[in-house]
């Protein structure tokens, strides 16, 4: 080791990064992971542990779900703010859960505090932040925390905050080129491209021995648009869909997809499935078709590339998909019929699709991906800034 390598280890082991994402527990914890969490939490996660792994010392704020304050799993040490259902609607804003979050927070004691996805908890952070004079890192998770036209964020109140909260992070990490050109559009925030994190994926089985012909997986919510795959399967019975997804505040249009796939013999609804176990699934399928109208960069597209999976979709981050021949990304209806078709009769163009697929997260989602993470925050590291 040089002495270059040797004293950005040594900064790396006296840097204290907070993660604060309310509903990572799911993702951090095998325990927990029946309560399901999102492609946020998952990345959250996955760049904590990587951290962990490089001499850092990691922390993490979580809802409370009955776990003990303070507990650690894979080296991060959690710290318990709210559960997720306390308080009096409105009064609840301040209490329990700004002040349960603030002490958190407090209790943490990092140098930097990393937060993702847009919402209330951006602006709580960065005014934390400015009291104590600790710095800050947003991550985007979606193209939606990009345009205020479309932010994810139910209250008005909450999406002025947001924007206020936005302006005040020393740092923010993109992961298209997409998003920071709508960052510097819509926010005049300029910001950094990161590449999410991606976990190392087990076999990599042949066509003939996948049994899986369609895997859907994402939140069963308007937004993902499952009628699409649904209406795929009934265009294509000779193959099998499967629908992974649980229901997260949208139990009618749930019940509704429910009752569509309960009517077509090639598709099964499989409900919520952990996280860890999506990964069984995944392996055996053939292709990952993605319906959703918005997207950042799904952690799905890498868990399906790292299983030699191609991906259809209409979202191509950056379009790496077509670049890269990573499935195929198309424009309406009838282009994704046709490329669910032809992948799944074509055994010798899915397999060079496979390889590829593979080898490109290998080379572009592995370790060597945290680099810029951690060069983001070793550029918040000053004598000046940092205690």
């Amino acid at each position: 080791m040089n002495d270059s390598t040797q004293d950005v280890q040594d900064s790396l082991r006296r840097l204290r990064v907070c993660f604060v994402g309310l509903g990572n527990l799911p993702a951090l914890a095998p325990e927990y992971a029946r309560l399901g969490s999102g492609g946020a939490e998952l990345q959250q996660t996955l760049v904590a542990k990587a951290l962990a792994k490089r001499g850092l010392e990691v922390s993490m704020v979580v809802a409370d779900h009955g776990q003990p304050d303070q507990a650690s799993w894979s080296g991060i040490k959690t710290f318990k703010a709210y559960a997720p259902n306390a308080g009096i609607p409105v009064i609840r804003f301040i209490h329990p859960r700004w002040t349960a979050l603030w002490a958190a927070l407090t209790e943490a004691d990092a140098d930097i505090y990393y937060v993702s996805c847009a919402g209330v908890l951006v602006w709580q952070v960065a005014l934390f932040a400015r009291i104590f004079r600790r710095k800050t890192v947003f991550r985007v998770a979606s193209d939606s925390d990009c345009d205020p036209r479309k932010l994810l964020v139910a209250l008005w109140r909450d999406r002025k905050l947001y924007r206020y909260g936005l302006r005040a992070f020393d740092i923010v990490l993109a992961q298209t080129q997409r998003q920071r050109d709508l960052l510097i559009r819509n926010f005049d925030r300029d910001s950094r491209i990161v590449a999410p994190m991606a976990e190392p994926a087990g076999r990599r089985l042949a066509f003939h021995e996948r049994t899986i012909d369609v895997l859907w997986v994402a939140n069963l919510r308007p937004l993902k648009r499952p009628e699409l795959l649904l209406a795929l399967a009934e265009r294509l019975p000779a193959m099998n869909f499967h629908i992974v997804g649980g229901c997260y505040g949208a139990q009618d249009y749930f019940e509704e997809v429910k009752h569509k796939a309960a009517a077509l013999p090639n598709v099964r609804l499989h409900g919520a499935v952990p996280y860890a176990d999506v990964a069984g699934l995944v392996e055996r399928a053939r292709l990952l078709v993605n319906t959703s109208e918005t997207e950042g960069f799904p952690n799905t597209y890498l868990q399906a590339w790292s299983h030699g999976a191609p991906v259809v979709t209409f979202i191509d981050p950056d379009e790496v998909i077509s670049r890269e021949g990573l499935g195929r990304a198309v424009r309406d209806f009838g282009q994704m019929l046709s490329a669910v078709h032809e992948l799944l009769t074509n055994a010798d163009l899915w397999s060079a699709m496979s390889r590829r697929c593979a080898e490109y997260v290998a080379a572009c989602h592995g370790n060597t991906a945290l680099d810029p993470y951690v060069d983001a925050l070793l550029s918040l590291r000053t004598a000046a800034d940092i205690r």
